[in-house]
């Protein structure tokens, strides 16, 4: 962990230590740029990794190398970043570009070939320097909304090419033509007595402080009346003048009696270390009010880089008679910034509001291994899997296991084992262990040895052992069976599920296999006439999608086309 001596961190005149060039890379996009997302936005499980670019709420826009260099990678996968292409260029950094609906040119053929090549929608390619060269300014791609995007957006990123950190893109004088004027808004204080006697204005649960506008543009917080060791979280937003969207925070820092204690600043980060977002936040709350509240504080210390901190880890110690006085500050990337001072009093008031009492018999120690079980099930807990301890629920009930709800955060998986003694063979080969959602039940990948059943995750809450013999279901939403379809582009089917998911499809015109994209949000599949495997006149087609426990169907058509224009 890195400490105050670090000054350069903590200088208001500089945004980082490194100096990026500011007129190296171009714009991806022939529209003002307007961000739908920012550099270090909060986002479930991880920061967000770049700038998310809109697109008028629609596809179709060019996509542009910001740079000469190659590609160097691409990927293409239903979930995450959808289609993505990499661009390393001569200076030492590449550009990601995210949520495509497709290459071009060149790289678009390239694309298809190598589809074709491997039997596969899904790539992960990586490619040499002199395969696919590119220009400054060249049409790479044209924009989507693939993969786990919910809208319309080009997603843009840098990083360095040697240790894959992802970097802020504003650093390289992208903040240029997104101005920005306006001072971050914060919109709550929360305050966390710590240790089990703290309080805080005499309650031994977190609690909401309040607090008013200055007229020097500063806010003032309520007195807080605290004994113990004491810690606080905000939450807090930032707008720009141009894109009219709600932005994560560039830099926050506490100083306590005026030195400072405990901050972070967006300037870069690993992709490994992006999950300690769940440790930053109240993740508790998050998950039960849908706020995210950001800890200015460490309970127990963890390795996210971005945080400075002096050797209190931000904890304020309350026990002694001296005034003390905590500020705040909030800053966007333009340095306009926000200040919030909270006042506190020590007390020795006794606490009016108690802490919820804790039941369980299961408790997780976070910093030693765990293993627990009950009925025909076992949890096993790695060290470290969680941040701090905690009094776990278990319950087995009528099939189904509760571990605990979703509101304490997993850094890593643990395991969960089920053994089945009852289910026969032939049942077991369609059984999967599932999490509910709330809504539905999810797949896990389930390992089987013999009559035990397990699985790997990150999520605390209800899981099963089901059973899946219901195959999925093909159909075609415009018929074509016996017609003529030379106007069309493209075959349409959708695809669907009800209990385990997709795992796998292919399809076949004239036995030939044929590339099927997967739009998951859609449940659709696409076949595009332009790869050139239909034939003129009649044309047999064969899909056979399988679910994750192996089921199958196969739908069958046929058409006719003419490709004589």
């Amino acid at each position: 962990m890195k400490y105050l001596i670090t000054i350069l961190f903590f200088a208001t005149t500089c945004h980082s230590q490194t100096t990026y060039p500011k007129d190296y890379f171009g714009s991806p996009l022939d529209i003002p740029l307007l961000l739908s997302g920012n550099f270090g936005e909060l986002r479930p499980n991880h920061f967000h990794a770049g700038l998310d670019f809109k697109t008028q709420k629609k596809e179709g826009f060019n996509v542009y190398a910001a740079a000469e260099g190659y590609v160097s990678r691409i990927k293409i996968a239903h979930s995450g970043y959808g289609k993505a292409i990499y661009i390393t260029h001569p200076n030492g950094f590449t550009t990601v570009y995210g949520h495509l609906q497709s290459g071009f040119g060149k790289i678009q053929n390239y694309i298809i070939q190598q589809q074709y090549n491997l039997k596969t929608y899904e790539l992960d390619i990586n490619l040499n320097p002199t395969d696919l060269l590119i220009k400054k300014g060249e049409i790479i791609a044209i924009s989507g909304n693939t993969g786990g995007s919910d809208g319309p957006h080009l997603h843009f990123e840098i990083r360095d090419t040697q240790s894959e950190k992802i970097i802020n893109p504003l650093f390289f004088g992208f903040n240029a033509t997104i101005e920005d004027t306006k001072s971050p808004l914060i919109s709550t204080i929360i305050g966390y007595p710590i240790d089990e006697n703290a309080t805080i204005n005499q309650s031994k649960r977190p609690i909401a402080i309040g607090f008013h506008l200055q007229p020097d543009g500063n806010y003032l917080a309520e007195k807080v009346i605290a004994n113990g060791r004491i810690g606080f979280g905000i939450t807090t937003i930032d707008y720009d003048n141009v894109s009219w969207n709600a932005n994560g925070i560039f830099k926050i820092q506490t100083y306590l009696n005026g030195k400072k204690s405990f901050g972070y600043q967006f300037d870069t980060f690993a992709f490994d270390e992006t999950r300690y977002i769940n440790a930053l936040i109240d993740y508790h709350r998050y998950k039960t009010h849908k706020q995210r509240v950001q800890k200015l504080f460490m309970k127990n210390p963890y390795d996210l880089s971005i945080i400075q901190t002096d050797e209190s880890n931000g904890i304020i110690d309350a026990t002694s008679t001296l005034p003390k006085i905590l500020k705040i500050e909030v800053v966007d990337y333009d340095q306009n910034y926000s200040k919030i001072h909270i006042p506190i009093e020590y007390s020795n008031l006794p606490a009016k509001v108690q802490e919820i009492p804790q039941t369980s018999k299961y408790h997780v120690k976070a910093n030693r291994d765990n293993i627990f079980s009950l009925e025909n099930v076992t949890v096993t807990i790695p060290s470290k899997t969680f941040y701090d301890d905690f009094y776990m629920d278990f319950e087995v009930k009528n099939n189904s296991i509760k571990i605990h709800d979703d509101i304490v955060p997993a850094h890593s998986s643990f395991q969960i084992a089920i053994e089945d003694s009852i289910s026969s063979e032939k049942d077991r080969e369609k059984m999967f262990i599932g999490y509910f959602d709330g809504k539905k039940f999810n797949h896990y990948t389930t390992k089987r040895y013999k009559n035990t059943f397990s699985i790997y995750s990150k999520t605390l809450g209800e899981y099963q052992l089901l059973k899946d013999t219901i195959a999925p279901k093909i159909s075609m939403p415009k018929k074509i069976e016996g017609k003529w379809i030379s106007e069309q582009e493209n075959l349409q089917l959708t695809i669907t599920d009800d209990l385990s998911g997709i795992k796998s499809y292919e399809g076949y015109l004239n036995e030939k296999w044929i590339l099927l994209e997967y739009e998951n949000k859609l449940n659709r599949l696409t076949h595009n006439f332009s790869d050139g495997i239909v034939a003129e006149g009649k044309n047999d087609l064969k899909v056979v999608v399988t679910d994750n426990v192996g089921n199958s169907t196969i739908f069958e058509t046929h058409f006719y086309r003419s490709q004589k224009q």
